[in-house]
């Protein structure tokens, strides 16, 4: 196989990034939709689980399956942000929703614009460019969304079985980043897959 053979075959493994952060986010969206606590603390665990994880899977993931030196810099640097912004968020864990409300939008908002200027950067070159986007886009939105929550939000309402219940911002903020990471899960896992079988073709002939 020559030296562009094997490049070839390493960019065609780049499914697997989306693949583990599909599963990654799907293991937090299902964890976050069967607790029934959704104070900050466990919306810091939570996200800090998210970004720690998704951040060491791109990072260690870009820099052995990515051949562009740009894409993998970039990718290498945005996981590099979510393992600071996780390992932070289990430190500060105890510190309220103002602070969860903060990571997670500074978060979104870095992680977004990455993943959206390498879609950006890449289309037209690069299969994976399409998913930069999307995920970058959805990211970028659900940094407004976190951004809107007001931190002090609070409100009293009647249950369907008629117990008197409190909404407030931690609980929409941790709903919201169960439903981000189930979306972004569902999407990633189709992402990884068709990029998969995509790959396969010329990869083998690759190896002919």
């Amino acid at each position: 196989m020559s030296v562009a053979d094997a490049e070839l075959s390493r960019d065609a493994r780049y499914w697997l990034i989306p693949l583990v952060r599909a599963v990654i986010a799907l293991g937090v969206a299902a964890a976050i939709t069967f607790s029934a606590d959704h104070s900050a603390p466990v919306g810091f665990f939570a996200f800090g689980a998210f970004a720690l994880l998704s951040g060491l899977a791109i990072a260690l993931l870009a820099a052995r399956v990515t051949r562009a030196s740009v894409e993998r810099s970039f990718s290498i640097a945005q996981g590099a942000v979510g393992v600071v912004i996780g390992v932070a968020s289990f430190a500060l864990a105890t510190s309220g929703t103002a602070v969860l409300l903060f990571i997670v939008s500074a978060w979104a908002a870095v992680s977004g614009f990455f993943e959206l200027y390498l879609g950006i950067r890449s289309r037209g070159r690069l299969a994976q460019s399409r998913d930069w986007v999307f995920v970058g886009g959805l990211t970028a939105v659900f940094a407004v969304v976190v951004l809107l929550i007001p931190s002090g939000f609070e409100q009293a309402f009647i249950g369907p079985d008629k117990v008197e219940r409190v909404l407030t911002a931690s609980v929409i903020l941790v709903g919201i980043i169960g439903a981000y990471a189930a979306i972004l899960g569902v999407y990633l896992a189709i992402a990884g897959l068709s990029l998969k079988w995509a790959a396969r073709p010329s990869t083998e002939s690759a190896v002919r």
